[in-house]
């Protein structure tokens, strides 16, 4: 049973991996802080190349952190370590934010409520930590989910501020149904895989009603060659987001599923995102 677990993970990470583009390679930031609450240790700025690019193309572009701007917490996606998210954080912290990395509870391989249930507890510690009213998410496929349920359903409305998801799959994706057609049966049993395919009950009552509650900047970033989510029209949100896809303004741009969190072009849009400006993508950008 735990082999046939492992088997539809293994393949999703595998896939993801494989197309992530050289600059997956880049060094890794300060180690993230535990799930269990937020550590000082998470704002201390990073000293990676990403980071460094970041800084200097901020230089003249007013996209830093304004003063007091809401902490930033990035939340990973299913089998996602916080490792994988520690170059975004390092591009976020030079340009001015206090951050955080949230790793989903059993990797993302459980309920996707049960989850939301503990990013709603880690917002508490953050925002204890550094008094501040809001915060704003910066999701990662399933984490985009899990901050979902949290902003609908858990009390999220009234202590985000900004949502910007990277390759979520708010409408479900056939790479999930497809591991049924495989003969692995109902994602072999893993729950949060069942809930993302589409038509699972899990997402029929997430997306029921407005996509978009309360208060909350919704921003979706999606790609074509997203391997994970398909059909890629399915991480966009009605009901007054943003929604964007990367090679509408950049065709010859390749981003792959993971590499949504390594990617330059996709950071122009995370960085615009945060500070309420228009989506302009930087298709250039490293």
């Amino acid at each position: 049973m735990l082999l046939r677990k492992a088997v539809p993970v293994l393949a999703l990470t595998l896939a993801a991996v494989l197309s992530a583009p050289a600059a997956s390679a880049a060094p890794v930031a300060a180690k993230a802080p535990a799930t269990t609450g937020p550590s000082v240790a998470a704002e201390t700025p990073a000293t990676s190349t990403a980071a460094d690019a970041s800084a200097t193309s901020a230089a003249g572009d007013g996209l830093g952190a304004l003063a007091g701007a809401n902490p930033v917490i990035v939340v990973g996606g299913l089998s996602g370590i916080a490792a994988v998210y520690q170059p975004l954080a390092a591009r976020l912290r030079a340009d001015g934010y206090r951050v955080w990395v949230y790793e989903l509870p059993n990797l993302g391989l459980g309920d996707i409520v049960a989850s939301a249930g503990s990013l709603r507890a880690f917002v508490g510690k953050v925002r204890a930590s550094t008094g501040a009213a809001k915060v704003d998410l910066v999701a990662h496929s399933e984490g985009g989910l899990v901050s979902r349920y949290y902003i609908k359903n858990l009390g999220g409305g009234a202590t985000i501020g900004r949502y910007v998801s990277l390759g979520t799959p708010q409408y479900g994706t056939y790479v999930a149904n497809l591991l049924a057609f495989l003969g692995l049966g109902s994602c072999a049993g893993i729950v949060a895989c069942q809930q993302m395919t589409i038509g699972s009950s899990f997402l029929a009552a997430l997306n029921a009603g407005d996509d978009t509650p309360g208060s909350v900047r919704w921003t979706t970033v999606r790609t074509w060659q997203d391997e994970l989510v398909r059909p890629v029209d399915n991480a966009t949100l009605a009901d007054g987001a943003t929604n964007v896809l990367i090679q509408a303004k950049c065709p010859l741009r390749v981003v792959g599923h993971l590499a949504l969190v390594v990617d330059g072009t996709t950071y122009s849009i995370i960085r615009q995102a945060l500070r309420d400006h228009p989506i302009n993508p930087s298709c250039l950008a490293l």
